[in-house]
């Protein structure tokens, strides 16, 4: 199973904020989406960032009286790392896990397409393994599909 496999199923919409918006702004969207990050794109929607529930914690421990004046361009996190569609499930697991990030954009040409958390994957995963599981158990007791 492929990323591209993924975003067929859970659909490519993402949500997006500005570096100049500041963090408070990016918690109601937050909380208005029921997600945990935003991907930062500048003017030209080119992806220059992310900006995590992990940002909204660190800044708040720091500044929690600035939220409303902080722009988001000064806590997201800048590098960020990417999946694209024809990336394996497998792979990206690891690199979600190794990098111990939960939310992966996808880029595809250096267009966002699409955004996947680790719940998706875990989940696809999950799907995937049913679904091999039942085949299996058909073929021991002899059933054709």
């Amino acid at each position: 199973m492929l990323v591209r496999d993924i975003l067929r199923k859970k659909g490519n919409h993402v949500v997006t904020i500005e570096p100049q918006r500041t963090v408070q702004d990016a918690i109601r969207s937050l909380v208005a989406s029921n997600i945990g990050a935003l991907v930062v794109t500048n003017s030209d929607d080119q992806v220059v960032g992310i900006f995590t529930e992990r940002d909204v914690l660190r800044e708040a421990a720091v500044r929690p009286d600035q939220l409303s004046e902080t722009s988001v361009g000064d806590v997201m996190t800048r590098s960020v790392v990417i999946g694209v569609p024809e990336d394996p499930i497998e792979y990206v697991m690891g690199i979600m896990t190794q990098n111990r990030i939960r939310h992966l954009p996808v880029l595809e040409d250096d267009q966002l397409v699409g955004i996947i958390s680790i719940g998706d994957v875990v989940n696809a995963q999950l799907r995937e393994t049913e679904f091999e599981n039942r085949l299996l158990k058909d073929y021991i007791h002899g059933v054709t599909h």
